[in-house]
């Protein structure tokens, strides 16, 4: 009899475990899924410390900046859900789409391209007791190319859901035509889904990374970017962009996939017949084929 109680007990514990594991993961979807839709947004960084031996030193400059964005799913699976951000810029009557930042989420991700310096990436496989549980936010360029990849827990608790996480970037968009410094931006990212949108919190540091030295902070940031949730039809002009282009992003993904799944650390060219990968890709017509993309990628793969 006590046998059969302890197995009972055992097994009812064992249900609850996964009936709650399965309950964490859906509030882990249902948070990852409200960054969709249309958003009035706010981008503030603001210098905040700097530990130059330059008495020259000028910090970056106070940047507050507002946009209309399109936060589209692109990819809803159990274990994969992919939001592509496209901004919408110029009058009202007359809007401007551009492709902007992509951020994919997949659950209990093992395989990871940690940014070094320099256009560099380093295959990494975690093992899968690290990632127990955690979802990899994987973020990429305008173009595709990755940027920065980190693993973390979503958080649920005392009316907050939140997802933070520390890793080494390149330099943002804001940043790479204006300074070169420093070549490595630690961030540590912090998304928390708020009653009005959600916010994209940020303590950056800006890192000179050399070989064979210990690297050297010269300067913190402080990121703030908030996602105000406005009616879809105020997006209306994105969405109907992307259905007359997701094709052919559809394709450049798939080239990149292929890269990555051969799980080799990356190099990439910063131009090639003196444009940058955007500059090529952003030029090509909706219904460009298969090869003409893979072409273009393959010359800023070293």
């Amino acid at each position: 009899m006590k046998t059969l109680i302890v197995t009972l007990t055992i097994t009812l514990l064992s249900i609850c475990s996964i009936n709650g594991q399965k309950s964490k993961k859906q509030l882990d979807i249902q948070a990852i899924k409200a960054m969709s839709g249309c958003y009035k947004v706010g981008f503030n960084f603001n210098e905040t410390f700097n530990y130059s031996n330059d008495s020259l030193y000028k910090p970056s400059k106070v940047k507050h900046d507002k946009a209309l964005e399109w936060v589209e799913i692109i990819t809803d699976k159990k274990n994969k859900i992919q939001l592509q951000h496209l901004l919408i810029v110029g009058p009202k009557n007359k809007p401007h789409i551009v492709k902007h930042w992509r951020q994919d989420w997949l659950f209990e991700n093992q395989d990871l391209f940690m940014f070094q310096k320099d256009r560099q990436w380093k295959y990494v496989e975690l093992p899968k007791e690290n990632i127990e549980g955690q979802w990899t936010q994987k973020v990429f360029q305008v173009d595709d190319s990755p940027r920065y990849e980190g693993t973390a827990t979503w958080v649920h608790v005392d009316g907050k859901s939140y997802w933070e996480n520390g890793t080494d970037a390149p330099l943002a968009r804001r940043e790479h035509t204006k300074r070169s410094d420093y070549n490595v931006m630690h961030r540590r990212n912090r998304h928390e889904i708020t009653k009005e949108g959600w916010i994209h919190d940020q303590d950056n540091d800006k890192i000179i990374r050399t070989d064979g030295k210990e690297d050297f902070v010269l300067a913190q940031e402080k990121g703030y970017n908030t996602y105000a949730k406005v009616a879809d039809n105020k997006c209306e002009a994105a969405h109907k962009w992307w259905k007359e282009n997701k094709g052919l992003w559809k394709k450049v993904r798939k080239k990149w996939d292929k890269t990555f799944d051969m799980k080799k650390d990356l190099t990439l060219q910063p131009k090639v017949n003196n444009k940058k990968l955007f500059s090529h890709l952003f030029a090509l017509k909706a219904n460009a084929s298969k090869q003409e993309i893979n072409n273009i990628i393959n010359q800023f793969l070293n």
